[in-house]
């Protein structure tokens, strides 16, 4: 609940000093207004987390801000160095979804299994590797697993990120990039165990993660493994098999404490438990289960692991509202960040004016881009007085801290007068659309302006 307290004698008292001793600069700060607030969960519908569901759905709930989608090599480069953007960017809307403000989760893939015989390269490509590489139909689906280490295929696919980089790589409309490329669906794996040829070596994948960083300097790029290059590229986690216990106990335990990448049977799996405060973790659902399970007599395993994860987003495969509202909502609320001011404090200085805000997070993980926070002042007539920049660095407001920063008003004599009077608001931006987008968990969310109101205009 919100508590606003306005003093007359702090007023009466400021008069009466200026009108004594004008030349006079009080020492103590006299304070104008103040109020704590409570955390209020924002629900869904804030960006960058929650559900990332298929882009190509022609119909999604408002509330849905991650959109996902997966390219395969073939679709993207049918011709040698001629890049099928349009055909891609139709079928998955982006157009519609930049409009909409929302943003999205990319994977680039080039083996994705399916129920016929095919290649997710491009024909002119297998041709350039001659073929190097495994054809195989097994209860994975059917599909070609290339030589990873062939080096024209490294070749082409720094070409191809590098393209994707200056097509997608500049407005933060792909905020996130589940780093695929190797293995099946993009997963750095491949199913030996059948008599696939195995991922080479450790240096060689590494020159699969270079070029992302690259094209995408902005990005958060997640991998679905602790692979020890993570820290060097600023690289957080995804997880495909959310509800799946004995693959995701596993995966937690790489996170926690490292161990032996099967693949190449090398202990290149480094421990990075702190990993969720700087770099995003994403994933989706597990297939091994029917989402009827999995949000029924599995729900509290896929909270476990959601919250153990410290999730951002989940998707393509998520949980469906129509399944049952109360797991949906649960599940939901483990997602993110949940960011809210506790305190805000006007306070004056001789003719100083200053707002004292502390922030929190009382979400699962920190908002991972540093977009603009402003203070906004406004009369009892609407019209704005200042837009101020607030110096908070978001990212950094982790769960569990405080972060107290002060604003300088900078008004003028005739502003500074009516100051006590103004309505102050927050809005926080997001610079692919210039609009006011994240709503803050507290009370006094102004839906027509997409700030939150601190203090009503007096």
């Amino acid at each position: 609940m919100r508590q606003y307290y306005f003093s007359g004698l702090v007023l009466a008292c400021l008069l009466t000093v200026s009108l004594i001793q004008p030349n006079r600069v009080n020492a103590q700060d006299q304070v104008l207004r103040q109020a704590s607030f409570d955390w209020q969960d924002s629900g869904s519908g804030n960006p960058l987390m929650g559900y990332a569901l298929q882009a190509e759905k022609s119909q999604v709930d408002s509330d849905i801000q991650l959109l996902y989608v997966d390219v395969t090599w073939k679709e993207l480069e049918p011709q040698k160095g001629k890049y099928n953007f349009e055909a891609i960017e139709k079928a998955n809307q982006f157009e519609r979804w930049r409009k909409e403000g929302k943003h999205l989760v990319l994977r680039f893939v080039l083996d994705l299994p399916g129920q016929d015989r095919h290649q997710d390269i491009p024909d002119w490509l297998y041709q350039d590797i001659k073929g190097a590489g495994d054809w195989y139909h097994t209860d994975y689906g059917q599909g070609f697993s290339p030589d990873y280490s062939q080096e024209a295929l490294i070749t082409a696919h720094d070409k191809a990120v590098a393209a994707m980089g200056q097509r997608w790589g500049q407005d933060g409309f792909v905020s996130f990039i589940e780093l695929g490329s190797v293995g099946h669906w993009g997963e750095w794996h491949v199913n030996y165990e059948k008599g696939l040829k195995r991922l080479p070596s450790e240096d060689i994948l590494e020159r699969y993660v270079v070029p992302w960083r690259t094209a995408f300097p902005k990005t958060q790029i997640l991998m679905r493994r602790p692979f020890k290059w993570g820290q060097t590229y600023q690289l957080g986690l995804y997880n495909d098999m959310v509800g799946e216990e004995i693959n995701t106990s596993q995966w937690l335990e790489w996170i926690q404490a490292g161990g032996v990448y099967d693949q190449t049977q090398n202990k290149s799996l480094l421990a990075m438990p702190q990993a969720w405060k700087t770099l995003a973790i994403g994933g989706e659902m597990t297939s091994a289960h029917s989402m009827e399970d999995l949000m029924g007599s599995r729900l509290q395993e896929v909270l476990k692991h959601v919250k153990a994860s410290h999730m951002t987003f989940i998707g393509p495969k998520a949980p469906k509202a129509d399944l049952g509202q109360a797991a949906y909502k649960q599940i939901l609320s483990q997602l993110g960040y949940q960011i809210y001011v506790s305190q805000a404090q006007l306070a004056q200085k001789g003719q100083e004016q200053t707002m004292t805000l502390t922030f929190e997070n009382k979400g699962a993980a920190p908002f991972y881009y540093d977009w603009p926070l402003y203070l906004y002042l406004q009369d009892n007539q609407g019209k704005e007085i200042k837009k101020i920049e607030v110096p908070l660095t978001l990212s950094q407001l982790v769960p569990g801290r405080q972060e107290k920063v002060t604003v300088a008003l900078n008004l003028s004599s005739q502003e500074s007068s009516q100051a006590g009077h103004y309505q102050y608001s927050l809005g926080i931006m997001d610079p692919m659309t210039g609009k006011e987008a994240l709503r803050l968990a507290m009370p006094g969310y102004d839906a027509q302006t997409g700030r939150t109101i601190l203090f009503p205009a007096q």
